[in-house]
């Protein structure tokens, strides 16, 4: 089966070995997306613009390899104080309130910088 990949743009993709997301058969599965910007900065603000930003991110992934938010049909969102979930939900109903997929928020002890509130991954089958 063909493998289409999207970058990330990050030095740490060939190191580490990982891709944005990657597109197989009619599946699309998008890697956790920290709050970057595109010059390598951390997003500024709280949980609820990071996770923006998170969610904007993976959507252009997913579009890129053919699909759209509609087709999002699994999302896991990792904050690192459950006190952000409420606003973490708010960015999340902005992007998928209609498409209502399969969704989970977890409450870890950290990310790989400090300044990050939340890091969110997700998955998307598109149609024939």
């Amino acid at each position: 089966m063909d493998r289409a990949r999207v970058s990330s743009g990050s030095p740490f993709e060939a190191s580490i070995g990982f891709s944005r997301a990657v597109r197989v058969g009619y599946r699309i599965l998008v890697s956790g997306t920290a709050p970057v910007e595109d010059d390598g900065s951390s997003t500024p603000g709280d949980a609820e613009a990071q996770a923006e930003r998170c969610l904007a991110v993976i959507v252009r992934a997913i579009e890129q390899l053919g699909g759209s938010a509609e087709d999002v049909v699994r999302t896991r969102q990792y904050l690192v104080d459950a006190a952000d979930a409420e606003a973490v939900g708010r960015a999340h109903g902005r992007w998928f309130g209609d498409v209502r997929p399969a969704s989970t928020m977890i409450v870890v002890a950290g990310l790989l910088r400090p300044e990050w509130r939340v890091e969110i991954e997700a998955e998307a089958v598109v149609g024939e």
